[in-house]
């Protein structure tokens, strides 16, 4: 999937850009509207960025890992080389230690990416404070062309950029929610 963003400070637009893309076939979990202002977009029955995931406590969280699992490799190789796994205690201990080793390195880098912006709006995040609103969709390469086709109708919408979107999985898994949480 691609990320598409756009720069806009009229929210009725985007409330019609949003309506024409569902009825083009993209769905409300493919759309968002990045703001400082979420009480507006909410006002507009827009599909705002929750406040989670504004924060880059994911890929912090990634990173933490990718430290904490050289670490715990570490814990064992060492008690294995000093002979410590030989003891009456065995391995136990220090698989123990090296899952709290593990866990805490996620933590923490989840603990740091709490206190910073989502590193995909962080070149974006200085227009929201200026007031305007980051519209981006996720869409398969099938569905390209229905989001030109209806980008091309508003013109005051400011192409800010492409990237990689959310995996095609998640955005499916949220669709069935979505659904499931409609029919209750």
């Amino acid at each position: 999937m691609n990320r598409h963003f756009y720069i806009s400070d009229n929210l009725d637009d985007l409330e019609t850009v949003e309506s024409e893309l569902e009825t083009s076939g993209i769905s409300t979990e493919q759309i968002h509207v990045l703001s400082d202002r979420d009480a507006d977009v909410e006002q507009h029955h827009l599909h705002d960025v929750n406040s989670f995931m504004k924060q880059d406590v994911v890929r912090s969280g990634e990173i933490g890992a990718v430290i904490g699992v050289p670490l715990a490799a570490l814990v064992l190789g060492g008690a294995y080389l000093a002979g410590w796994t030989e003891t009456a205690a065995g391995w136990m201990p220090f698989v123990f230690l090296t899952i709290v080793i593990l866990g805490f390195s996620i933590w923490e880098g989840g603990f740091f990416g709490i206190q910073v912006p989502n590193a995909h709006f962080r070149k974006l995040k200085e227009r929201v404070k200026e007031g305007e609103y980051i519209f981006f969709v996720d869409v398969e390469p099938n569905q390209e062309s229905t989001l030109d086709r209806v980008i091309q109708h508003h013109p005051q919408l400011q192409a800010a950029g492409s990237g990689p979107a959310a995996p095609h999985w998640i955005v499916a898994w949220l669709y069935r929610w979505h659904q499931f949480k409609r029919t209750i």
